[in-house]
């Protein structure tokens, strides 16, 4: 495992994992939640290494804020290629453009898709639906940081959630059942369908900001 900060001779490998993750004020507001779930992502098949997860947890707390002081509100990049290698960068936010319900269907289902190689999907997609919010993933699956978040939010407000599998393809087949769509992101945090908004999605959007906020006062 090398720093490529550090180790000049130091060159990545084919990228095997990328994460992405939202930062506020140079800080990385969901940090524990985000080394958990990176703790429960594969590369070839096996678990990223502890080694690995202590490195990122290092270098957020060590390097993270000079590093993004060009983009203290971007996005912390982490990149780890196929030999186990991983370096860190960061890079400004740039939110979903025209983020409509089948757009970010489209994204979550990519999102499966990588899963099925890492293990964690960075961006799932999910409904409300009466009283109940509908998470895209099967029960074994493991969740994101955002996921979490997302699921003690609706905890904390009395919303109830449960997890269906297919939702994304269902939504794009036109076969969905649904009040609402947002997305769940590592990167973009929760985004509401333009064509599909409502009071739950919304409601935990502006949890969300709140916590960017929160972390910006603390500057």
């Amino acid at each position: 495992m090398n720093d490529k900060a550090s180790e000049q001779s130091f060159t990545l490998g084919q990228p095997a994992l990328v994460c992405r993750w939202r930062l506020a004020s140079g800080k990385l507001p969901m940090e524990n939640r985000h080394l958990r779930a990176l703790s429960r992502r594969t590369i070839n098949g096996q678990l990223v290494s502890t080694q690995l997860v202590a490195w990122a947890k290092q270098h957020i707390e060590w390097t993270l804020q000079d590093g993004s002081a060009l983009n203290p509100d971007g996005v912390l990049m982490i990149v780890i290629d196929d030999r186990g290698q991983a370096a860190m960068t960061v890079g400004p936010y740039e939110p979903i453009g025209a983020p409509t319900a089948s757009t970010l269907a489209s994204r979550a289902l990519a999102s499966a898709r990588e899963a099925e190689e890492t293990g964690v999907a960075p961006e799932t997609l999910w409904v409300a639906r009466g009283d109940t919010l509908i998470c895209g993933m099967g029960e074994s699956e493991d969740a994101s940081g955002a996921v979490t978040l997302v699921r003690d939010l609706a905890e904390t407000v009395g919303i109830t959630v449960a997890r269906e599998e297919g939702v994304a393809q269902a939504l794009l087949a036109g076969t969905l059942d649904y009040d609402e769509v947002f997305l769940v992101s590592d990167e973009h945090g929760i985004v509401c369908a333009t064509d599909a908004a409502g009071p739950r999605g919304t409601r935990l959007a502006e949890g969300y900001a709140r916590l960017l906020s929160a972390q910006k006062k603390k500057r």
